[in-house]
């Protein structure tokens, strides 16, 4: 994780009140995660820190892209990613303790990497199906052959549909 020492946000000493941070995520940063389900993106990451008196308010929002695979026709996409978490930090001299939304630290922690985290979130973000409506795209990255395919085959099977005698029979139940 020391590659990803721009990720160590300096606590120690921090102000009381609202805490601005920017980062830029690319491909190095998902290189240091082992089985990443990405391995190529680009987004921007902007972390607030409102810094309390018992506790620091982490709020990530984040937008951008992830290189992967359409699910539609199997073409290599920019599957657009977004989304916004929220990450209490308490003070705990049981520093191993966590739940999913707090995290424990000891008082006196110089720094906080917050890598583990925005990777995490990120990778929640990507949607089950990886698809998005890239009609609009300019190219368009759809593999026109995969996509024709489908068609003809979803049109193929309606047809089939309205020949079949059993959906007539059906249709009479009512």
């Amino acid at each position: 994780m020391d590659a990803l020492k721009e990720f160590s946000i300096p606590i120690k000493g921090l102000g009381i009140g609202v805490h601005e941070y920017d980062f830029e995520i690319d491909d190095s940063f998902f290189k240091h995660f082992e089985n990443s389900p990405v391995q190529q993106g680009k987004l921007m990451l902007h972390l607030s820190i409102d810094k309390q008196s018992s506790m620091y308010v982490l709020d990530f929002d984040f937008e951008g892209g992830i290189n992967t695979a359409c699910d539609r026709c199997l073409a290599d996409i920019m599957l657009p990613t977004a989304g916004s978490q929220r990450l209490l930090v308490k003070f705990s001299e049981d520093v191993g303790e966590s739940d999913d939304d707090i995290i424990y630290i000891s008082r006196d922690a110089a720094f906080l990497n917050i890598a583990q985290y925005a990777f995490e979130y990120i990778c929640l973000a990507i949607p089950i199906s990886k698809v998005y409506d890239c009609h609009l795209d300019e190219p368009m990255p759809c593999n026109e052959k995969v996509v024709n395919y489908l068609m003809d085959n979803n049109e193929e099977k309606i047809q089939n549909n309205k020949d079949n005698p059993l959906w007539d029979a059906l249709k009479n139940l009512k």
